[in-house]
């Protein structure tokens, strides 16, 4: 009970910091300084150059795949996009965590570690909306995955058989199996999702 105590606590202070344009800023930022144009880059990336320059400028967001797709023209990890804020390579601070959103999911993420110094684990906190699903097959760079429920209830499908996970329940599971999530709950949940190398 206190562990879910402190996290819906820590969850209240942490809404405040949702920003409405996370990636646009920094993918325009890159682009500009390797020299290349939004039609090269939107082309590499598999997305419509309007697209592209809709993201930029914070008049559109990105889903999963179209963020990678993007990374991946920039010669980039996604994690470059949504680097936690910390004080320190060793430390992140609740307070100061931000939750980067994307357009084919309601769920919301926060990154609670540093991909610097070669670490190859990676862990979000995610934010499950009352009723709403994960995308299907959610994209993913990891080989394995671990899901700690820290409050509310998670339904997570896995190779078509279906897991209620209530608070202080969790998960692990090979990336390659077919998966999903669900709050099928009139309250958020929320969750540790991490996975080895990286997530996103």
């Amino acid at each position: 009970m206190g562990l879910e105590v402190h996290f819906i606590f820590m969850f209240t202070e942490m809404k405040k910091n949702i920003p409405s344009a996370q990636f646009g800023g920094k993918i325009r930022a890159l682009r500009q300084r390797l020299k290349l144009t939004l039609d090269c880059t939107a082309r590499a990336a598999g997305i419509s150059k309007p697209f592209l320059s809709q993201i930029e400028r914070g008049l559109a967001m990105p889903s999963i795949a179209s963020l990678k797709g993007i990374a991946d023209a920039l010669g980039v990890a996604v994690q470059y996009f949504v680097d936690a804020p910390s004080e320190q390579k060793f430390v992140c601070r609740g307070e100061k965590l931000s939750f980067f959103e994307f357009a084919d999911t309601a769920n919301s993420f926060a990154r609670l570690t540093h991909k610097s110094g070669g670490r190859r684990l990676e862990a979000v906190l995610v934010r499950f909306p009352p009723y709403q699903s994960g995308p299907a097959d959610m994209p993913t760079s990891a080989e394995e995955e671990f899901l700690y429920v820290t409050s509310g209830e998670i339904s997570l499908t896995l190779e078509g058989k279906t897991f209620v996970l209530k608070t202080g329940d969790s998960a692990h599971y090979q990336s390659t199996l077919p998966q999903g999530w669900l709050n099928n709950r009139s309250t958020e949940a929320l969750a540790i999702w991490v996975g080895t190398p990286n997530l996103l």
